[in-house]
């Protein structure tokens, strides 16, 4: 029987377990594995050797330990090099014997099925044999994923998102048409995989979730996951949009709030009302430009319309400035507490409901591109 993929496996100081597995993978008709051996020390050269001896298996070696990510990206790269004309596209699988063989089996069969989509093998963290910091790290995960990313649509939804269910999952497979777009994504250990989420969930790629197994061995002592500096790194990667959106609103607001001052100074002759209003339609006014240039170039990065994004923003901007006027208009005449002072109040309310909507409506791209988390059992047909 033909297989449709090409497994990658990448591997960190296995043990004799591990020639095991890739035997039954390959008495299962996988007859084209690719090997990293990510700097593992002596005792295991023997077990990449009798690895490497089998012709199904291609050993990719780093001379010291570079990391999952970077693991990841050169096999990608092989694979694309030798085999993408013979095949639909990869399956990550991890070393440590996670990922039974008849799950790498059901996303080999959804591969081909879905030639535009990441398909994620994703495991019950309610599961009770789940150890709990990997039960918490990836629901922590998750939430904060869909909070500062997204989530994607549901398949016959319109209006509800889910967020992905398993951020963490090492099973993945992964089409050619996708392939070549992840070999630039930034990260050379765990937070490449989280950076593959973030990339899917930008470029509304659909996912497809099938549900696997959920193993752990000696409780998953084997992992190579460093639970501080690794998952600093991948909330890093999480946070890096939200983070230059608040210093490009930080930069942004520094104009408006200098200009609204100076304006509010000079137009003390005028009612309150008039003047709060002038100086603030005319600070937003001018702020506003700039904000938009820096979150379409650099924050959310989507230069495809520029008309139709620009459009949206500034809808968005005149909600935003009779919102903040009339705010503060309605607080000062009830407490007659300082224009200035309750503006910075106001904005900062404002602040986080203008990140929500540039990210899901300002400079999302078109419904056509719309991603899609579906669901599937253990099984692989279509979702």
């Amino acid at each position: 029987m033909f297989r449709n993929s090409v497994l990658v496996i990448p591997s960190l100081n296995p043990d004799k377990r591990l020639v095991s597995y890739v035997k039954d993978l390959i008495a299962h008709q996988f007859t084209k594995i690719i090997l990293i051996d990510d700097g593992s020390d002596a005792n295991a050269q023997e077990i990449f050797a009798q690895l490497h001896a089998m012709p199904e298996c291609d050993l990719l070696v780093h001379t010291v330990n570079m990391g999952k990510g970077r693991a990841l990206k050169d096999a990608f790269n092989y694979y694309l090099q030798k085999y993408s004309h013979d095949y639909s596209g990869v399956i990550t699988v991890d070393a440590d014997g996670q990922h039974t063989l008849l799950d790498v089996i059901h996303l080999d069969t959804a591969l081909p099925q879905h030639p535009d989509e990441l398909i994620l093998g994703v495991r019950d963290f309610d599961d009770p044999s789940v150890p709990w910091k990997s039960k918490f790290g990836n629901k922590m995960t998750k939430y904060v994923l869909r909070l500062f990313i997204g989530g994607a649509q549901k398949k016959g939804s319109k209006k509800h998102t889910k967020a992905i269910s398993d951020t963490q999952t090492g099973m993945r497979a992964i089409p050619n048409k996708l392939i070549s777009s992840y070999l630039t994504l930034e990260g050379e250990r765990f937070e490449y995989e989280t950076n593959m989420l973030i990339q899917a969930l930008h470029t509304h790629t659909p996912i497809q979730e099938i549900g696997i197994q959920t193993v752990y061995i000696d409780d998953n002592r084997e992992t190579h996951f460093r639970p501080f500096a690794d998952s600093a790194a991948i909330y890093r990667q999480i946070f890096a949009t939200f983070f230059k959106y608040m210093l490009a609103s930080l930069s942004s607001f520094l104009i408006d709030y200098s200009i609204y001052s100076l304006l509010i100074l000079a137009l003390g002759i005028m009612p309150l009302s008039m003047r709060v209003w002038t100086a603030t339609a005319a600070a937003r006014i001018l702020s506003s430009l700039y904000n938009y240039l820096i979150n379409m170039s650099v924050v959310f990065k989507n230069h495809r319309d520029c008309k139709k994004t620009l459009e949206k923003y500034y809808a968005l901007c005149i909600i935003q400035l009779c919102a903040s006027a009339q705010l503060v208009w309605i607080i000062c005449s009830s407490t007659h507490a300082s224009e200035m002072a309750v503006k910075l109040f106001v904005d900062s309310l404002l602040f986080v409901a203008s990140y929500y909507f540039q990210k899901n409506w300002v400079f999302k791209t078109g419904k056509e591109e719309k991603a899609i988390v579906c669901h599937h059992t253990s099984g692989c047909g279509e979702g």
